[in-house]
Protein backbone atom coordinates (compact mmCIF):
# COMPACT_ATOMS: atom_id res chain seq x y z
CA UNK A 1 0.00 0.00 0.00
CA UNK A 2 2.80 2.26 1.09
CA UNK A 3 4.96 1.84 -2.04
CA UNK A 4 1.39 2.41 -4.52
CA UNK A 5 1.36 5.39 -2.71
CA UNK A 6 4.36 6.54 -2.95
CA UNK A 7 4.28 5.42 -7.16
CA UNK A 8 1.05 7.47 -7.53
CA UNK A 9 2.82 10.67 -6.08
CA UNK A 10 5.71 10.39 -8.21
CA UNK A 11 3.33 9.96 -11.44
CA UNK A 12 1.36 13.16 -10.45
CA UNK A 13 4.51 15.26 -9.39
CA UNK A 14 6.00 14.03 -12.80
CA UNK A 15 3.31 14.87 -14.74
CA UNK A 16 2.98 17.98 -13.47
CA UNK A 17 6.39 18.85 -13.30
CA UNK A 18 6.81 17.69 -16.99
CA UNK A 19 4.34 20.04 -18.51
CA UNK A 20 6.56 22.92 -17.79
CA UNK A 21 9.36 21.16 -18.62
CA UNK A 22 10.52 20.38 -15.45
CA UNK A 23 11.76 16.96 -14.12
CA UNK A 24 10.17 17.18 -10.68
CA UNK A 25 13.52 16.80 -8.28
CA UNK A 26 12.25 19.08 -5.76
CA UNK A 27 8.95 17.31 -5.93
CA UNK A 28 10.26 13.86 -5.32
CA UNK A 29 12.59 14.83 -2.86
CA UNK A 30 9.36 16.27 -0.92
CA UNK A 31 7.82 13.25 -1.30
CA UNK A 32 10.47 11.24 -0.34
CA UNK A 33 11.00 13.05 2.94
CA UNK A 34 7.24 13.77 3.57
CA UNK A 35 6.57 9.38 3.17
CA UNK A 36 10.02 8.79 5.52
CA UNK A 37 13.04 7.90 3.41
CA UNK A 38 16.39 7.97 4.56
CA UNK A 39 18.79 11.04 3.47
CA UNK A 40 21.16 8.95 1.39
CA UNK A 41 18.27 7.38 -0.65
CA UNK A 42 16.63 10.90 -1.49
CA UNK A 43 19.45 12.19 -3.48
CA UNK A 44 20.74 9.94 -5.91
CA UNK A 45 16.87 8.48 -6.69
CA UNK A 46 15.79 11.99 -7.43
CA UNK A 47 18.58 13.00 -9.72
CA UNK A 48 18.29 9.30 -11.38
CA UNK A 49 14.14 10.09 -12.33
CA UNK A 50 15.04 13.54 -13.35
CA UNK A 51 17.28 12.43 -16.00
CA UNK A 52 14.71 9.90 -17.14
CA UNK A 53 11.81 12.69 -16.98
CA UNK A 54 14.03 15.43 -18.18
CA UNK A 55 14.85 13.56 -21.42
CA UNK A 56 11.39 12.54 -22.11
CA UNK A 57 10.44 16.25 -21.59
CA UNK A 58 13.32 17.59 -24.25
CA UNK A 59 12.54 14.92 -27.25
CA UNK A 60 8.57 15.91 -26.63
CA UNK A 61 9.13 20.01 -26.53
CA UNK A 62 11.23 20.12 -29.61
CA UNK A 63 9.05 19.68 -31.44
CA UNK A 64 8.19 23.39 -30.56
CA UNK A 65 11.69 24.46 -32.17
CA UNK A 66 13.48 26.56 -29.21
CA UNK A 67 16.52 28.45 -30.18
CA UNK A 68 19.13 26.23 -29.31
CA UNK A 69 21.90 28.89 -29.67
CA UNK A 70 20.40 30.82 -26.68
CA UNK A 71 20.47 27.63 -24.92
CA UNK A 72 23.53 26.80 -25.56
CA UNK A 73 25.22 29.91 -23.74
CA UNK A 74 22.63 29.30 -20.78
CA UNK A 75 24.69 25.70 -20.85
CA UNK A 76 27.88 26.95 -21.18
CA UNK A 77 27.79 28.98 -17.75
CA UNK A 78 25.44 26.61 -16.15
CA UNK A 79 27.31 23.19 -16.60
CA UNK A 80 30.57 24.02 -14.45
CA UNK A 81 28.73 26.13 -12.11
CA UNK A 82 26.49 23.35 -11.56
CA UNK A 83 29.29 20.71 -10.76
CA UNK A 84 30.91 23.30 -8.74
CA UNK A 85 28.01 24.13 -6.45
CA UNK A 86 27.82 20.61 -5.52
CA UNK A 87 30.86 20.89 -3.47
CA UNK A 88 29.90 24.36 -1.54
CA UNK A 89 28.80 24.39 1.81
CA UNK A 90 26.08 26.76 2.13
CA UNK A 91 23.81 26.99 5.76
CA UNK A 92 20.66 25.27 5.27
CA UNK A 93 19.16 27.93 6.99
CA UNK A 94 20.42 30.60 5.32
CA UNK A 95 19.64 29.70 1.85
CA UNK A 96 15.99 27.46 1.80
CA UNK A 97 14.39 30.25 3.18
CA UNK A 98 15.84 33.11 0.80
CA UNK A 99 14.94 30.79 -2.79
CA UNK A 100 11.77 29.58 -1.17
CA UNK A 101 10.86 33.60 -1.17
CA UNK A 102 12.54 33.88 -4.61
CA UNK A 103 9.98 31.26 -5.62
CA UNK A 104 6.82 32.25 -4.14
CA UNK A 105 7.54 36.14 -5.46
CA UNK A 106 7.77 34.65 -8.98
CA UNK A 107 4.57 32.25 -8.65
CA UNK A 108 2.21 35.28 -7.61
CA UNK A 109 3.77 37.15 -10.38
CA UNK A 110 3.11 34.58 -13.05
CA UNK A 111 -0.29 34.45 -11.58
CA UNK A 112 -1.38 38.26 -11.75
CA UNK A 113 1.01 39.31 -14.63
CA UNK A 114 -0.82 40.99 -17.60
CA UNK A 115 -2.19 38.68 -20.60
CA UNK A 116 -0.16 40.77 -22.67
CA UNK A 117 2.61 38.99 -21.21
CA UNK A 118 1.76 35.54 -22.05
CA UNK A 119 2.12 36.09 -25.87
CA UNK A 120 4.44 39.13 -26.27
CA UNK A 121 8.43 38.44 -25.76
CA UNK A 122 11.64 40.81 -26.20
CA UNK A 123 14.30 40.54 -28.60
CA UNK A 124 17.13 38.16 -27.28
CA UNK A 125 19.75 39.28 -24.74
CA UNK A 126 23.65 39.18 -25.58
CA UNK A 127 25.21 36.32 -24.80
CA UNK A 128 27.27 37.31 -22.01
CA UNK A 129 24.18 38.32 -20.41
CA UNK A 130 22.73 34.44 -21.18
CA UNK A 131 26.01 33.12 -19.82
CA UNK A 132 25.74 35.34 -16.60
CA UNK A 133 22.36 33.97 -15.96
CA UNK A 134 23.24 30.58 -16.74
CA UNK A 135 26.12 30.58 -14.12
CA UNK A 136 23.98 32.47 -11.53
CA UNK A 137 20.95 29.38 -12.21
CA UNK A 138 24.03 26.58 -12.63
CA UNK A 139 25.20 27.55 -8.95
CA UNK A 140 21.71 27.45 -7.72
CA UNK A 141 21.07 24.33 -9.26
CA UNK A 142 24.10 22.70 -7.35
CA UNK A 143 23.53 24.23 -4.12
CA UNK A 144 19.72 22.94 -4.39
CA UNK A 145 21.12 19.13 -5.43
CA UNK A 146 18.24 20.04 -8.61
CA UNK A 147 18.23 20.57 -12.60
CA UNK A 148 17.77 24.33 -12.04
CA UNK A 149 14.33 24.11 -13.76
CA UNK A 150 12.58 25.89 -10.69
CA UNK A 151 14.50 28.87 -10.98
CA UNK A 152 15.46 28.83 -14.71
CA UNK A 153 11.97 29.07 -16.50
CA UNK A 154 10.37 32.17 -14.14
CA UNK A 155 13.59 33.90 -15.81
CA UNK A 156 12.94 33.83 -19.21
CA UNK A 157 9.50 34.12 -18.79
CA UNK A 158 9.34 36.95 -16.57
CA UNK A 159 12.13 38.55 -18.58
CA UNK A 160 10.01 38.18 -21.46
CA UNK A 161 13.24 36.55 -23.31
CA UNK A 162 10.49 33.85 -24.46
CA UNK A 163 6.96 32.70 -24.27
CA UNK A 164 6.22 30.02 -21.52
CA UNK A 165 6.32 27.63 -24.49
CA UNK A 166 9.77 28.31 -25.52
CA UNK A 167 10.71 28.19 -22.20
CA UNK A 168 9.55 24.74 -20.99
CA UNK A 169 11.18 24.06 -24.31
CA UNK A 170 14.44 25.52 -23.24
CA UNK A 171 14.12 24.44 -19.41
CA UNK A 172 14.06 20.83 -20.45
CA UNK A 173 17.39 20.13 -22.10
CA UNK A 174 18.84 22.74 -19.37
CA UNK A 175 17.65 20.68 -16.55
CA UNK A 176 18.52 17.35 -18.31
CA UNK A 177 22.36 18.45 -18.39
CA UNK A 178 22.15 20.09 -14.94
CA UNK A 179 21.05 17.13 -14.00
CA UNK A 180 23.35 14.44 -15.09
CA UNK A 181 26.04 16.36 -13.94
CA UNK A 182 24.49 16.39 -10.55
CA UNK A 183 24.50 12.25 -10.91
CA UNK A 184 28.06 12.25 -11.97
CA UNK A 185 28.92 14.16 -8.49
CA UNK A 186 27.14 11.25 -6.78
CA UNK A 187 28.99 9.20 -8.65
CA UNK A 188 32.14 10.41 -7.77
CA UNK A 189 31.63 10.59 -4.36
CA UNK A 190 30.91 6.91 -3.95
CA UNK A 191 27.52 7.35 -3.28
CA UNK A 192 25.36 4.52 -4.78
CA UNK A 193 22.25 4.64 -6.58
CA UNK A 194 19.35 2.80 -4.97
CA UNK A 195 18.65 -0.23 -6.78
CA UNK A 196 15.49 -1.02 -5.15
CA UNK A 197 13.92 2.57 -6.03
CA UNK A 198 14.80 1.70 -9.64
CA UNK A 199 11.40 0.41 -11.17
CA UNK A 200 9.92 3.55 -10.49
CA UNK A 201 11.47 5.01 -13.43
CA UNK A 202 8.71 3.63 -15.54
CA UNK A 203 6.31 5.17 -13.45
CA UNK A 204 7.87 8.46 -13.94
CA UNK A 205 8.74 8.29 -17.30
CA UNK A 206 5.06 7.84 -17.54
CA UNK A 207 4.19 10.60 -16.00
CA UNK A 208 6.77 12.82 -17.69
CA UNK A 209 5.26 11.57 -21.28
CA UNK A 210 2.06 12.47 -20.42
CA UNK A 211 2.79 15.66 -18.89
CA UNK A 212 5.07 17.06 -21.76
CA UNK A 213 2.84 16.09 -24.12
CA UNK A 214 0.15 17.73 -23.08
CA UNK A 215 2.46 20.90 -22.26
CA UNK A 216 3.95 20.80 -25.71
CA UNK A 217 1.11 20.46 -28.08
CA UNK A 218 -2.60 21.21 -25.85
CA UNK A 219 -1.90 23.60 -23.18
CA UNK A 220 -2.20 27.60 -23.60
CA UNK A 221 0.78 29.65 -22.23
CA UNK A 222 -1.93 31.13 -20.06
CA UNK A 223 -2.44 27.36 -18.55
CA UNK A 224 1.05 26.62 -18.67
CA UNK A 225 1.55 29.92 -16.44
CA UNK A 226 -0.64 28.55 -13.94
CA UNK A 227 0.65 25.45 -13.53
CA UNK A 228 4.50 27.00 -13.52
CA UNK A 229 2.39 28.76 -10.69
CA UNK A 230 1.91 25.51 -8.70
CA UNK A 231 4.81 23.84 -9.27
CA UNK A 232 6.77 26.69 -8.03
CA UNK A 233 4.32 26.86 -4.55
CA UNK A 234 5.20 23.30 -4.25
CA UNK A 235 9.12 23.82 -4.37
CA UNK A 236 8.69 26.63 -2.04
CA UNK A 237 6.86 24.91 0.52
CA UNK A 238 8.92 22.26 -0.03
CA UNK A 239 12.29 24.21 1.22
CA UNK A 240 10.35 26.34 4.18
CA UNK A 241 8.68 22.98 6.12
CA UNK A 242 10.47 19.20 4.47
CA UNK A 243 13.43 19.07 6.48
Amino acid sequence: MMFALFLGGLFFIACLYSSVGHAGASGYLAWMALLGFAPEEMRPTALVLNVFVATIATLRFSRVRPRWQFLLYLLVGSAPLAFIGGFVPVPRHVYRPLVAIVLLAAAVRMLVGKPSETGTTRPSPSPFLLFLTGAVLGLLAGLTGTGGGIFLTPVLILTQWTSAREAAAITAPFVLINSISGLLGVMAGLQSVPTQLLPTVGTVALGGFLGSTLGSTWFSDVWLRRALSVVLVIAALKLLFVP
